[in-house]
């Protein structure tokens, strides 16, 4: 072969891997830099973003790394925001967790976790302003355990987020949560290690904070709808669930979705009010009838119905099945219609005042979601974003104690995203540029729909660092998390490592 040949081969060949270099030089480099750690902090994620108020651009941080609010003066662990350590505590319970099957009422068995030998967990039930002592023992469920307090705001260092507030409990080990419930309302708890896991099979139960004098001669009924394999429950049990309520008698029902997707709830027999969402009291709200209440995943909607006085039973209708049936004499309630009226929280009852002004946000955040192809802790796939950012360039949202905090969260990913920020309540102020103008519509755990494009508020007054993520747990593991922490606040736990910590 002449050297021309052979000059010409070699030239094709460099220009062939030159080529291929190209080529796969970026897809190795998107794939390395997505790769995490075997152990991290939440604070070492992604960029602080300080938030800007209206008009004032400059002020958001950007990419600046810089120590993640460490210019605020002193520093706080999250170990140290606690509950009165001294304070005997009111209510005191304990849930040992264990790996084993759950039997339900038809008699179909789940392989899964229980506490206490049941799942869902013993309803947990508290007057407001007294302290709560929980004392967890995971006895055999591997990979570790937490207990987050969904929709409680409890303090930071009880909030049960594994790698965050906490390490996970291992087997064998146990771990005591204090707290006050300074709120009435309806809540629930679940596992925050191995989440979408954990929750799916059973680890969660049911908590209700009642005023310091109850109500007399008012049927409260919780009503927590689970699937387990597929099947819909309402308290463990997949066919109705009857409770006695006498003609003319009140009656409320507390309905918690722990699933990762929005229910509907629907009344047949009677007229009913919504009386709250996620654990807050609405303001005067009124009758309604044929109209389905949506509560998102994680979300809980309070509703009230008088009993009919001719003692016919009444039918709330949860998902599918899953009924509460409330009754006297007889059970035998009417179907439930389906309906295209859906009652829509942003013009329920009337308006109120907030305790603070949303005009006047001393921080003012985006939380942009979306989805595009990518890489995530080295895999290719079609993964979720905030603010363009695959996790974990993901914001973390710094604040102070007190501000006054907005935000616009907007989804543009193909799907609903049930957002859920740990820690506090925010309150709607308007839905795609439409005002609300009912009774303040405080939520934890807000729906918004593909599309879709809300403002909330809220007032920051509880320190620490907050998870902010999609309660549909598949969501979240996939990466649509971000956080929210305050100044001055740090954390020695971390994500993953000897401890196993997987929050999601």
């Amino acid at each position: 072969m002449s050297d021309g040949r052979r000059g010409g081969r070699r030239l094709r060949l460099a220009a062939a891997c030159a080529a291929t270099a190209a080529l796969l030089g970026p897809v190795i480099w998107f794939w390395q830099d997505s790769r995490l750690a075997s152990t991290y902090s939440v604070m070492d994620m992604g960029y602080a973003d300080q938030g800007h108020p209206a008009g004032d651009p400059t002020a958001h941080s950007g990419h600046d790394m810089a120590g993640h609010g460490t210019h605020a003066t002193g520093t706080r662990s999250v170990t140290s925001l606690t509950a009165d350590r001294d304070r005997p505590a009111d209510v005191t319970v304990t849930l040992t967790a264990r790996q084993a099957s759950i039997r339900l009422a038809s008699g179909r068995t789940i392989d899964g976790y229980t506490l206490n030998d049941q799942s869902p967990g013993p309803v947990i039930t508290a007057k407001v302003g007294q302290l709560v002592q929980v004392r967890l023992v995971n006895e055999s469920v591997p990979g570790g355990i937490t207990l987050h307090w969904h929709g409680l705001d409890v303090p930071n260092a009880d909030d049960g987020v594994a790698g965050v507030t906490q390490d996970a409990v291992g087997t064998g080990q146990e771990f005591t949560y204090r707290f006050v419930v300074d709120q009435v309302g309806t809540f629930w708890y679940h596992s925050h290690q191995l989440s979408d896991e954990q929750v799916r099979k059973g680890l969660l139960g049911a908590l209700v904070v009642t005023p310091a004098s109850p109500p007399a001669d008012v049927v409260d009924v919780v009503a927590l709808m689970h699937l387990y394999g597929g099947t819909a429950t309402i308290n463990g049990r997949d066919s109705e669930t009857r409770v006695e309520a006498r003609p003319g008698q009140r009656t409320r029902v507390r309905v918690i979705n722990t699933e990762n997707g929005q229910v509907s709830v629907r009344v047949a027999g009677a007229p009913f009010r919504l009386l709250a969402i996620d654990g807050t009291d609405l303001n005067a709200p009124t009758p309604v009838s044929d109209m389905a209440v949506p509560v998102t995943a994680g979300g809980r909607a309070d509703l009230e119905v008088t009993m009919p006085q001719d003692g016919s039973p009444v039918r709330v209708s949860v998902s599918g099945s899953a009924a509460v049936v409330l009754g006297s004499t007889s059970y035998d309630a009417p179907p439930v219609a389906r309906t295209t009226q859906t009652l829509d929280p942003l013009g329920y009852g009337a308006s109120a005042p907030l305790g603070f002004d949303p005009d006047k946000a001393d921080r003012r955040f985006r939380y942009d979601i979306g989805r595009r192809p990518g890489f995530l802790d080295g895999r290719p796939g079609l993964f979720w974003t905030v603010n363009g950012h695959l996790y974990p360039d993901v914001p973390m949202f710094v604040v102070a104690d007190g501000d006054v905090v907005r935000m616009r969260i907007s989804n543009n990913s193909g799907e609903v995203h049930p957002m859920h920020l740990h820690g506090h309540h925010a309150v709607v102020l308007s839905r795609n540029g439409v005002p609300a103008t009912g009774s303040p519509w405080w939520v934890d755990s807000l729906n918004v729909g593909n599309g879709e494009t809300y403002e909330i508020a809220f007032l920051a007054d509880n320190p620490g660092i907050w998870m902010d993520h999609c309660h549909n747990l598949p969501h979240a593991s996939q990466g649509l998390v971000a956080h929210l922490m305050y100044e001055g606040v740090t954390t020695p736990f971390k994500v993953g490592g000897d401890t196993g910590n997987t929050p999601e």
